[in-house]
């Protein structure tokens, strides 16, 4: 898979931002040639856009990136939207075969995959829509271009923290690993420890244990982490109320999830949507 080196020594410059959302099922992306990197990240439906003589089917919770002097163009409708990042950097550095290429990190250099999947999606579209506050609310490039590169290498650690940072057991990864997906798709439940454990067939006691061990932080406050930051995504990129979004992800008392947010986020749910109100929206 081809991977693009990025320097960060000094920020990315930052050229356009926004949200994408096709006007119809019928819409097909148009034809170009890109002048910069494009950075998108999926959140809705499936794009399909060819980049070169290289065709992607991007779906939610993924990301393509493309270079600079790169022939883009629609492959076939798409009923789909999506947060991008249009950005340059001072140095444009020749794309790397990852098959062939063991050292994703230098000093000052990171490398990204062209496509992939997201290990925390909803993460990187919070970052995106509060770049896109950024430049509604202050316009600022050094700022602007700031926020880019932190977007980057956020990206960059999604993807490659685990690989940069070896020591635990095959099998104590593959567990952690399950239950992180697990927690994932369980979020919009009332989740519970004891769940998890019968669900993977352990001790409630051991496996709780394990995953403090491997991550830091107990699986009962991780459960937590969790449901806030999906919490988080639906107040920046849905209009949906505080109710709608308490009992979307299994609270049954609205005040419960109020209390539940004002605690890990230190703002309550409307607090931190007005703080990151400003929108960049595109249809066209």
């Amino acid at each position: 898979m081809n991977a693009h080196q990025l320097r960060i020594e000094r920020p990315v410059h930052m050229e356009l931002t926004g949200k994408f959302v096709a006007p119809s099922a019928d819409w097909i992306h148009l034809s170009r040639y890109l002048m910069d990197y494009e950075l998108i990240v999926m959140t809705h439906g499936t794009l399909y856009i060819s980049g070169d003589d290289e065709t992607y089917e991007v779906s939610q919770g993924e990301y393509l990136l493309l270079p600079p002097f790169t022939r883009q163009k629609g492959a076939k409708p798409s009923d789909c939207s999506f947060y991008w990042l249009h950005f340059s950097s001072s140095q444009n550095l020749p794309k790397l075969d990852l098959s062939r290429y063991t050292h994703v990190h230098e000093n000052g250099r990171i490398v990204i995959p062209q496509y992939g999947t997201l290990r925390n999606p909803e993460k990187i579209v919070v970052m995106m829509k509060q770049l896109q506050d950024s430049v509604r609310g202050y316009n600022e490039q050094t700022l602007n271009d700031y926020m880019s590169t932190v977007i980057l290498c956020e990206l960059y650690n999604q993807l490659f923290f685990e690989k940069n940072n070896p020591g635990k057991s095959f099998k104590q990864t593959q567990l952690y690993n399950d239950i992180l997906d697990y927690i994932k798709w369980s979020r919009h439940e009332n989740i519970k420890v004891s769940q998890i454990a019968s669900h993977f067939g352990y001790n409630e006691k051991y496996l709780s244990h394990l995953f403090t061990t491997v991550s830091g932080i107990s699986l009962k406050q991780y459960i937590l982490q969790q449901k806030m930051e999906l919490a988080k995504y639906l107040l920046t990129d849905t209009n949906q109320n505080v109710s709608e979004i308490s009992s979307q992800l299994g609270y049954s008392d609205p005040h419960h999830f109020m209390k539940s947010f004002k605690k890990i986020v230190g703002l309550t749910p409307t607090e931190f949507r007005n703080a990151y109100s400003k929108r960049l929206l595109f249809y066209e």
